[in-house]
């Protein structure tokens, strides 16, 4: 592709929470535009009147309307919707999608017709991601599960985890339901789909790509008392010094931007608001607790997204996420 031409945009779904935060990625984007951004529900509307902080930022209106004079079309739909626009509707070859849903990540489901979709974690699959079409967004708990857990699975000491993890309250999207409400979330926490988690599956055939076998992961999410952020802490067996262990995690992130591996205790405000994981490493004992905590609707979606597209793309994987974290 030119570059001298910016990329051309178009977003399936732009009024929930990922779609929003994907328009406030590429209205600054120094290499794409936005084509259109669809939302059935907003059709003509301005995007700042149901993202109103964009107001002053774009002018850009929902519409009804699709078009394939685009390179890129970012699918933020439901899970399940994804294959069903697909089906409904017909986009050229040259089209590249990046699908935030969880329809293709699975190497079962990676297909539709003749589109085949790479999992992106550029982590994990920067090279076959450079190579690809189509890219499957990783899930948000998945992200972080798995950059938390992916240099022990390389080295093959990666045995029986145990993992609990708490998400904010944008992790279960825009839509109210009774444990999204202010009032049933503020100081209150819960675990839901205990050991049963939809992420666990993506997760588990990464650590297979790495090991070559299977590994056992007990995890617990729980619902926390904040917007957004996901923090998660992953307990396993492990007889690597820590000085042994923060070389390895070190050595396996080199070269990649956005996971930064800290000597320090680290905290959810150090990761909102950016596309970074910053990951953390204690012991105690035979133990290793390995804490990891990104952004779920940068890192764990919209953020990574448009990190794929700086890779397909053949951009710095970096542009248009140099972002400020929250800090106080």
């Amino acid at each position: 592709m030119n570059m001298s031409n910016k990329i051309r945009a178009g977003i399936i779904g732009g009024a929930g929470y990922t779609g929003g935060e994907l328009i406030r990625l590429l209205v600054n984007h120094p290499a794409a535009d936005i084509s259109f951004i669809n939302s059935r529900s907003n059709a003509d509307k301005p995007v700042a009147s149901v993202h109103t902080d964009l107001l002053g930022e774009t002018d850009l209106r929902f519409s009804s309307e699709l078009s394939d004079r685009i390179d890129v079309l970012f699918l933020c739909v439901g899970h399940g919707e994804a294959r069903k626009f697909l089906d409904q509707n017909t986009f050229p070859d040259r089209v590249k999608i990046i699908d935030l849903s969880q329809d293709f990540r699975l190497q079962e489901t990676r297909t539709h017709g003749a589109r085949t979709f790479v999992y992106g974690l550029p982590e994990l699959n920067r090279a076959a991601i450079e190579k690809a079409d189509h890219i499957a967004n990783p899930g948000c708990f998945a992200t972080a599960l798995q950059l938390g857990l992916l240099p022990l699975a390389s080295a093959g000491i990666l045995g029986e985890v145990h993992t609990t993890g708490i998400t904010g309250s944008t992790g279960a999207g825009q839509g109210l339901s009774a444990t999204s409400h202010f009032s049933w979330r503020a100081n209150n926490i819960q675990a839901y789909k205990t050991l049963t988690h939809q992420h666990l599956a993506e997760i588990g055939q990464s650590l297979h790509q790495l090991k070559g076998a299977g590994t056992e992961i007990s995890f617990v999410p729980w619902r926390g008392d904040f917007p957004r952020g996901i923090f998660v802490s992953s307990t396993l067996a492990c007889d690597l010094s820590l000085t042994e262990l923060t070389q390895l995690y070190r050595s396996f992130y080199e070269g990649h931007p956005f996971t930064v591996v800290s000597e320090a205790a680290i905290f959810l405000k150090q990761v909102v608001n950016t596309n970074k994981c910053v990951i953390g490493l204690e012991r105690a004992g035979s133990k290793l607790v390995v804490h990891s905590a990104i952004d779920n609707l940068l890192k764990g979606a919209s953020g990574q997204a448009v990190q794929n597209m700086n890779l397909l793309f053949g951009l710095e994987e970096t542009a248009g996420l140099h972002l400020k974290a929250i800090a106080f």
